[in-house]
C-alpha cells in the first residue's frame, strides 16, 4: 500500500537557522519515559492509526515552528522537578524521526546541559538514513520508545496505513547496536489482540537483550474528540476497550511463555 509520506525523513527543517515544526510540548507527563518528562510533540506523522489520539498533528505543515534554543528555554524552568523524578525530555509526535536532524540537534544541546533524552518513535525510518545520521541522533539519545503498532506484516497495513518493514528492521538494528529500548504496543480489540499475533510480538522481542521492558497500553477513545473537532468521523467509534482481566492475561503470557518484562497502564 503506497503512501505519499512513506519516503520522507525531514519535513519543514530550515537547514541554516534549524527550525523544528513543533505540534505542542507537555512540562509534567510520567508516562513517557523514566521519571517525570518534557514532552515535545512534533508536528506530522506518515502513519495514519485509526487510534490516534492525536489527529491533529498529521499535517505536514501544522504546528509552529520553533528553533533549539527557544524549546531549551521552555525546558529550563522544570529541570529541578526532572532531576529530582529522575527524569528528563522526551521528544514524541507526530513522529518525531520525520524531523530527525532537528531532533539530533535539540538531543545534543540536551545532553551537553546534563538531561536524559527519550525519542518516542513508530520507527518508520528510511535505508538511506541508517550510517552517521541515525548513529550521530542514537548517540545523544538515552532511551528509545519503540511502538510497535503490529507485528504482522498486511495487518498493520490495515490499521496504520503502511507496512511494519521499516519498524521491524529499526527494532533489529536498535538490538545490534545493543542500544536501550523500551516497546509499546496498543491493544486494541479486534485489532492488535489475537493471542497468534501477540505470540509472534513475543518471539520478535524475546531475543533482544537491548528492550529494558515492553509497555502494553489499553486502547482507549481520548482522542475521539480531536477527530470530531476536526470534522472527521473516528474510525473506532464503537469499540470499546480491553477488560482488565484481558489485560492481565496477556501481560501473564509475556511473562510466563517468554520471559519478557511487562507493564501496562
Amino acid at each position: 500500500m503506497y503512501n505519499r509520506f512513506q519516503d520522507i525523513n525531514i519535513v519543514d527543517i530550515d537547514q541554516e537557522h534549524m527550525l523544528g515544526r513543533i505540534h505542542s510540548l507537555e512540562k509534567s507527563s510520567a508516562l513517557d519515559g523514566p521519571g517525570l518528562r518534557v514532552v515535545v510533540f512534533m508536528q506530522g506523522c506518515q502513519f495514519r492509526c485509526k487510534y490516534c489520539h492525536n489527529r491533529d498533528s498529521w499535517d505536514m505543515n501544522g504546528g509552529s515552528l520553533y528553533s533549539v534554543a527557544e524549546i531549551i528555554e521552555q525546558i529550563l524552568p522544570f529541570r529541578s522537578f526532572l532531576d529530582a523524578s529522575k527524569g528528563g525530555v522526551t521528544v514524541s509526535g507526530g513522529e518525531a524521526m520525520l524531523q530527525a536532524e532537528f531532533v539530533s540537534l535539540l538531543f545534543r544541546q540536551l545532553k551537553k546541559l546534563g538531561f536524559h533524552t527519550c525519542l518516542d518513535t513508530n520507527g518508520y525510518v528510511k535505508e538511506q538514513f541508517y550510517g552517521p545520521k541515525l548513529d550521530e541522533l542514537l548517540a545523544h539519545t538515552d532511551l528509545v520508545l519503540l511502538d510497535i503498532k503490529h507485528i504482522n506484516r498486511s495487518k498493520h497495513e490495515r490499521l496504520v496505513g503502511v507496512s511494519n518493514d521499516r519498524p521491524r528492521n529499526f527494532a533489529r538494528y536498535l538490538a545490534d547496536v545493543n542500544h536501550p529500548a523500551w516497546i509499546r504496543h496498543v491493544l486494541v480489540p479486534g485489532y492488535t489482540d489475537e493471542e497468534e499475533d501477540l505470540r509472534a510480538l513475543a518471539k520478535f522481542l524475546q531475543p533482544m537483550s537491548n528492550v529494558q521492558k515492553i509497555e502494553l497500553l489499553p486502547y482507549h477513545r481520548m482522542g475521539k474528540s480531536k477527530w470530531e473537532e476536526m470534522g472527521f468521523e473516528y474510525p473506532l467509534e464503537d469499540l470499546e476497550p480491553p477488560s482488565a482481566e484481558q489485560v492481565k492475561e496477556i501481560v501473564k503470557m509475556f511473562h510466563e511463555d517468554y520471559g519478557l518484562k511487562v507493564i501496562h497502564a
